[in-house]
C-alpha cells in the first residue's frame, strides 16, 4: 500500500523538486501539490493524504494555522513542517498545533525521505531542543488530575494497551509487534484514541494520558 503524500508550499520550484524526489520511492505517492493553504481542509478531504508536507510561511494563512485546521478534521494525518531556521519559535508553535515533526529546507534532499519514514513508523523528527520546549510547555499547561477525578473517555481495553505503548514512546510498528496486531490496526486504534481524548497531536495524547493517569 502506497503512502499518500500532499505538499503545501508557495514556492513552485520547491514543490516540483519535492515531487520529483518522492517519486523515486516506489511506495510513496504524491496525491496533491498546493501553493496555498486557504482550502487545506477541502484539499485534504479530496486527496486523502497520510502525510502532509507543510511550509510554515504561506500566503493568506500560515502553515501553523493550517496544521490546526487539518488536525481538527483529520487527526490521523501526519504533518511534517518545512522551515528555514531550526530555532524559530514558529517551529515550536507548529508542533503544539499538532505537527508531528519538522525538517529544515536546506536538508530536504538528504533528510526528507528518512523523515517521512520516521513519521510513517510513529516517530517525530525534531531536534532535542525543540522536543524539550514541547515537553516543558506540556508540563506547564496540563493540570494534574487525581485518578478518582479523571474523566471516563470510554477507551476499550485494547485502546488502553495501545495508549500505554504510545506513552512508552513506541512507534506504530513496535506497538504492532508488541501487541501482535497489524500496523493498520494500530493506526485504527490511534485514530479512535485521538477522537475519544479530543486531541490533535501526539504531544497532547501523551500529556493527557500522563497527567490524567488514563493508563
Amino acid at each position: 500500500m502506497s503512502l499518500r503524500i500532499a505538499i503545501f508550499d508557495d514556492n513552485k520550484n520547491i514543490r516540483e523538486s519535492i515531487s520529483m524526489l518522492l517519486k523515486t520511492v516506489k511506495d510513496f505517492e504524491v496525491v496533491g501539490s498546493f501553493s496555498h493553504v486557504l482550502d487545506c481542509v477541502d484539499d485534504a478531504r479530496e486527496c486523502r493524504p497520510d502525510v502532509v508536507l507543510m511550509d510554515i510561511e504561506m500566503p493568506g494563512m500560515t502553515g501553523i494555522e493550517a496544521v490546526h485546521k487539518l488536525k481538527k478534521e483529520f487527526p490521523h494525518i501526519q504533518v511534517l513542517m518545512q522551515t528555514v531556521f531550526e530555532d524559530d519559535d514558529r517551529v515550536f508553535d507548529s508542533i503544539c498545533a499538532g505537527a508531528s515533526g519538522y525538517i529544515l529546507k536546506n536538508h530536504l534532499n538528504v533528510k526528507l525521505l528518512d523523515a517521512i519514514r520516521e513519521l510513517q513508523f510513529g516517530g517525530s523528527p525534531m531536534s532535542p531542543s525543540i522536543a524539550r520546549k514541547v515537553l516543558n510547555k506540556m508540563q506547564s499547561v496540563q493540570q494534574y488530575i487525581r485518578p478518582e477525578e479523571a474523566p471516563d473517555y470510554n477507551l476499550t481495553p485494547r485502546e488502553k494497551d495501545v495508549l500505554a505503548c504510545i506513552v512508552e514512546g513506541l512507534s506504530y510498528k513496535m506497538i504492532a509487534d508488541k501487541l501482535f496486531i497489524s500496523y493498520e490496526t494500530v493506526r485504527s486504534h490511534v485514530k479512535k484514541i485521538y477522537e475519544k481524548l479530543h486531541v490533535a497531536s501526539l504531544t497532547e495524547v501523551v500529556a493527557k494520558a500522563i497527567n490524567q493517569r488514563i493508563v
